[in-house]
């Protein structure tokens, strides 16, 4: 294009822009779009309640929230408990609440109504007494799947349909893997939180979904970069918060916060909440110690343990595996097996 007609193109766009800013400002949809001035914003707003805690301020009204760690180290557990001090709106020690009771759709992809039975019961006797805003699901293996849908639209149509049918405004998901077995790829964790974004605008929901980690290195504190498709989950969630092991002892845990939007970081690197889980009578639980420092519970390496990576590295190595591969199955960075590997 020659200069003549770039300033023509230029010229005519900025005649556009020119009339468009001329107009007069009104509140209009347009596409994906919906515009009003800020202080229409602010005043809509305004109308609105102040969202309230649903778990301290790991977790508010309103807010997709993510909790994670790795495998077994008590997701299911904590969640549980979440679900039934929101049923029946009261707190958990150490923990604030501020909602009335109200519904709870808990959807169990993890474990089966037996598995269930045993973490509240006392030896499958003395079941705890859940309030029956409790609801729990499973899904019904014996559904069709309808003819020309596929499983993930269908997952998200009945789940949609649940908390219809139950006028429930809070939705625990455990857990995320079952939603979608590769989220640690953007491509997959992006349809899947657009959707659920979708649900929570549309019903005014509360969400907290369950993920895992991949392998980590236990000497280093919790990041957000230790979710699995971190950058894209993160992104599309308003809170997150993880569950660590405690060095010190197996039984403790430690509950950090990672994202928020509904108020300052509380539950940082240096006042985590300490646990340990503990079944009392019949209710499998966490506990609440206290608070402490996350670098307390982490793992020291000592020089056997480097010589013992150093030695895994270059056997996986043998093996075929990529220095990436490598690095995650051990839960080192790259550059620590490249550096192993030149030793």
């Amino acid at each position: 294009m020659d200069k003549d007609k770039q300033a023509i193109g230029l010229t005519d766009f900025s005649n556009v822009i020119d009339k468009a800013m001329q107009c007069e400002v009104k509140t209009t949809e347009n596409g994906l779009f919906l515009i009003k001035t800020a202080n229409e914003w602010m005043e809509e707003a305004k109308n609105r309640p102040i969202p309230k805690m649903l778990f301290s301020q790991l977790w508010y009204e309103g807010e997709i929230c993510i909790l994670f760690a790795d495998t077994n180290l008590g997701k299911s557990i904590l969640a549980v408990q979440i679900g039934n001090s929101i049923s029946k709106s009261e707190h958990i020690i150490g923990f604030k609440i501020e909602t009335q009771k109200q519904s709870v759709l808990y959807f169990d992809f993890e474990l089966s109504d037996k598995q269930f039975q045993n973490r509240y019961s006392k030896d499958y006797t003395e079941n705890y007494n859940f309030d029956n805003n409790f609801l729990r699901i499973e899904i019904n293996t014996d559904a069709d799947l309808p003819i020309n849908q596929n499983f993930d639209d269908f997952l998200i149509l009945s789940i949609e349909q649940s908390l219809l049918k139950s006028n429930s405004k809070v939705l625990i998901i455990d857990n995320l893997t079952y939603l979608k077995t590769d989220n640690e790829k953007a491509k997959e964790a992006l349809p899947l939180m657009k959707k659920l974004k979708e649900l929570k605008s549309k019903y005014s929901l509360s969400i907290l979904i369950l993920a895992h980690t991949p392998k980590r290195d236990l000497s280093k504190p919790i990041t957000r970069n230790d979710l699995s498709g971190s950058k894209m989950l993160m992104n599309f969630c308003d809170s997150s918060f993880a569950i660590g092991e405690s060095n010190q002892d197996k039984q403790i845990r430690y509950i950090k916060q990672i994202k928020q939007r509904n108020c300052e970081q509380v539950f940082d690197t240096d006042n985590v909440c300490i646990c340990h889980i503990n079944k009392e009578y019949n209710f499998l639980q966490f506990e609440f110690i206290g608070y402490g420092n996350e670098r307390e519970h982490l793992k020291q390496y000592t020089d056997k343990d480097r010589e013992t990576n150093i030695e895994k590295v270059k056997e996986l190595n043998i093996q075929g595996k990529s220095q990436r591969q490598i690095a995650t199955q051990l839960g080192v960075s790259v550059g620590t097996v490249n550096k192993y590997l030149k030793l």
